[in-house]
């Protein structure tokens, strides 16, 4: 038999467990520490098993809190999915949707359609996390967040996935005037601009120098594509930067040409409990549709990009997407 009044307790379970911290999870909630610390109580004692136990300053899952954790999940994302069908059938949608994203996916496709679903009648909410995309499949899989975009990921077990378009790369330097040096070449005497160690985009710059054996003269990591490409704009640096941020960085300061490296997929992930969700269910679709106007909007973007397409590895396994996502 289900009991309802246990339902706040399990969101709270939810919370500790992802903040490891009674205090955290109270802030969360906007709760009190001691109701947090009482809705534990209360379904440890209804199951008869310990949840949690100490760790350090926090708290940590038990063998048997870890056994339970995914039960917990996917019954508050089932419930969550089912309030927001009712809420559809009763002409009231309220929905906010979780979405995660690195900061170029936010900026080049995430945010023109969420400016869309603001328009819709009534608005959708949404939360945006920005993070990598390893980080982004964690927080589909932990039920953090309910959509992740993400690029070059494998799909877990309880995921789905939908494939928007094959991401092409390019290189980015500072412009120097007249000087039409390949910027393959003046990789080896200029600062090169690394992204994160777990990011795909560095995975494919490591793999390049190790084929190319080139070893730089100097470094500079960088957590965002965002801010590799403010430094490329400063006038420092050569990177390696998906073709969709391309526009972010100013014609007259930043030269770009097309990186002989693997497109990578960029895809939609969720939990197939989530798919039910109409304001879900939407977002995907704009998503799928965006391109057909950014190509009517851009008309120098698609033939860099398309190039960039052409001289990946393999040569036929990038899409054109500025042309076609399907």
């Amino acid at each position: 038999m289900v009991d309802a009044a246990l339902f706040p307790a399990l969101e709270t379970l939810l919370a500790v467990a992802r903040t490891g911290s009674v205090g955290a999870a109270a802030r969360q909630r906007h709760i009190t520490s001691s109701a947090v610390s009482q809705q534990i109580r209360k379904l440890e004692a209804h199951f008869g098993m310990k949840l949690f136990e100490r760790a350090g300053r926090g708290v940590r899952l038990t063998t048997a809190g870890e056994a339970a954790l995914p039960v917990v999940r996917e019954l508050w994302s089932g419930a969550e999915s089912a309030f927001g069908q009712l809420s559809e059938l009763a002409g009231r949608p309220a929905t906010t949707l979780r979405v995660a994203a690195s900061d170029y996916l936010g900026k080049g496709l995430l945010a023109p359609v969420l400016r869309d679903l603001l328009d819709e009648d009534p608005p959708v909410r949404f939360e945006l996390v920005t993070t990598h995309s390893r980080a982004g499949v964690r927080l589909v899989v932990d039920g953090d967040v309910d959509l992740a975009v993400v690029t070059g990921q494998e799909t877990p077990r309880g995921l789905e996935e939908r494939h928007l378009f094959d991401q092409p790369f390019l290189w980015v330097g500072p412009r120097r005037g007249r000087d039409r040096t390949p910027l393959t070449e003046r990789l080896r005497r200029e600062p090169v601009l690394r992204l994160a160690a777990e990011s795909r985009g560095r995975a494919l710059l490591d793999q390049y120098f190790a084929d190319e054996r080139i070893r730089p003269v100097s470094t500079i990591d960088v957590p965002s594509v965002s801010l590799l490409l403010s430094y490329v704009s400063g006038g420092l640096g050569i990177g390696l930067v998906p073709a969709l941020a391309r526009a972010e960085a100013p014609a007259d300061r930043v030269v770009s040409a097309p990186a002989r490296v693997p497109a990578l997929p960029v895809a939609l992930m969720w939990r197939a409990t989530a798919r039910r969700q109409p304001a879900l269910v939407r977002l995907a679709s704009l998503l799928r549709h965006c391109w057909s106007a950014r190509r009517r909007s851009s008309r120098s973007a698609p033939k860099l990009i398309a190039s960039a397409a052409r001289k990946s590895k393999p040569l036929r396994a990038a899409v054109s997407w500025a042309y076609a996502v399907d």
